[in-house]
């Protein structure tokens, strides 16, 4: 068995005990091939899991709203320096920042805003579903307030610190921008080009799997939100032609976006790693890798891509993820494989 097999089994391998639907889609060069294994749910009657399957993608639902912000620049429509209250509803409050420099939106999508990881009051919401759906009960209102009581005591731009917070103001500044909700900005710029078939932000999806927490079976995620930074579900088939975007160069507006969202904005603290808009970005041996992962309550996602190796692995399983992190680990040991093969 050659490396990238070896890689792809042991994903599937890394997805166990609890996930029924597991796919790897990996594209190398003109090459593109969709592991699907296993069933949408326990029961023997459920459906195989296929190529257009449906898995939440959770944080991956970032690198979505990073592309579209480098689309709306391109068009004009927004500057990545305007400050994130300019591009809010008018009657928000905005966020009181204890320093001259005010949120950008280029530090809401580099994860440098100073918000916390968490918007103030989505805890205190969520603790009755915090098994299954802690976000259900967080909608734009709560957004709204909990912005109205945040303080920014740093500098933005300072500091890296990952914040679901500042990348769902992101998705909403956005939406805001266009006039239109995040769900039907993703649709119209994103899905609608692209020809993507099975993503979106609906949670009743046709062909979805079912999603487990410890083998338990869980509904469907719900984020009303924070739809930018967690909200988005996908197929392997549909990822691999998302991410053959960022690979193949293409013309237009969207293809320059996607060659913006790769460009290093700064390095990670305490490490080599670099992070562009959203996507973190690694230097392994003499290939550039562009990944990031995400997961809900019942799902676990990781893709990625190689512009030298012309190389991009989406890997999904319909389990939530584990604390020692195994499948995300699989989902990157096959990126390193077929970015190297060939």
């Amino acid at each position: 068995m050659n490396d990238l097999a070896a890689a792809v089994a042991a994903a599937v391998r890394a997805a166990q005990p609890h996930a029924t639907a597991v796919t790897v889609a990996v594209a190398r060069g003109e090459a593109e091939e969709v592991h699907c294994h296993g069933r949408l749910g326990h029961e023997p009657t459920a459906p195989p899991c296929t190529p257009d399957t449906v898995f939440e993608l959770g944080s991956v639902t970032k690198t979505f709203t990073a592309l579209l912000l480098a689309d709306m620049a391109v068009r004009g429509e927004l500057a990545l320096d305007d400050p994130m209250e300019d591009r809010l509803p008018r009657h928000w409050r905005p966020a009181r920042v204890r320093s001259a420099e005010p949120i950008r939106l280029l530090h809401l999508a580099t994860h440098t805003s100073g918000l916390s990881r968490l918007p103030p009051g989505l805890l205190a919401s969520a603790l009755p579903a915090w098994s299954s759906n802690p976000y259900a009960a967080y909608g734009d209102e709560q957004l709204r307030d909990g912005l109205a009581r945040t303080t920014v005591r740093g500098r933005p731009g300072s500091r890296f610190r990952y914040s679901n917070y500042g990348v769902a103001l992101l998705g909403r500044a956005l939406a805001e921008t266009a006039g239109i909700p995040y769900e039907q900005l993703l649709a119209e710029r994103i899905c609608r080009p692209l020809g993507l078939r099975s993503t979106g932000c609906a949670p009743d999806t046709p062909g979805r799997a079912v999603g487990h927490r410890r083998g338990r079976a869980l509904p469907p995620w719900r984020i009303p939100g924070l739809p930018g930074a967690g909200a988005v579900r996908a197929g392997g088939a549909d990822l691999l032609r998302y991410l053959r975007l960022h690979l193949d160069g293409a013309e237009g507006e969207l293809g320059a976006a996607a060659r913006d969202v790769q460009r290093s904005r700064l390095r990670l603290p305490h490490s080599t790693d670099r992070i562009g808009l959203v996507w973190m970005h690694r230097r392994s041996g003499d290939r550039d890798l562009y990944f990031h992962s995400g997961g809900t309550r019942g799902f676990t996602a990781f893709v990625g891509f190689s512009p030298e190796g012309s190389a991009a692995v989406a890997a999904l399983a319909n389990t939530g993820p584990a604390l020692n992190g195994r499948f995300v680990q699989a989902g990157y040991e096959v990126l390193r494989a077929v970015s190297r093969a060939g």
